[in-house]
């Protein structure tokens, strides 16, 4: 096989990953609201400055890096977690550290445009 043959397979699975990763798995908007009504902790992942430069109300910053590190500060593993990040990268990480951690309902919003 030649490069022009390759290319169109290797750009369509690039593609598909990252559709995967974007929103399979992903907690819808509406659902992500009525969590965090009714009492969810809702869990940013960014770094510091992208917090201080914007974020959805009421939720508390806690970057990915750090989660296993600062577990304590999220209450009881009994709590339901929304997570979000910029793109949905680092909360889908972010979920599977909390989850590993014994949180038992952890919501992967995704990206912080899809509140």
């Amino acid at each position: 096989m030649d490069l022009d043959q390759i290319l169109p397979v290797l750009v369509g699975s690039a593609v598909l990953a990252f559709l995967y990763i974007r929103f399979i798995g992903k907690t819808a908007s509406v659902d992500a609201r009525k969590l965090v009504a009714e009492g969810a902790l809702l869990l940013d992942v960014r770094s510091p400055g992208e917090f201080a430069g914007a974020h959805l109300p009421g939720a508390v910053n806690i970057p990915v890096g750090e989660v296993g590190g600062r577990a304590a500060e999220l209450g009881p593993r009994e709590r339901p977690i929304v997570v979000y990040c910029a793109s949905g990268m680092r909360s889908a990480s972010a979920a599977s550290q909390l989850r590993a951690l014994g949180f038992q309902h952890v919501h992967d919003l995704g990206g912080m445009g899809r509140w």
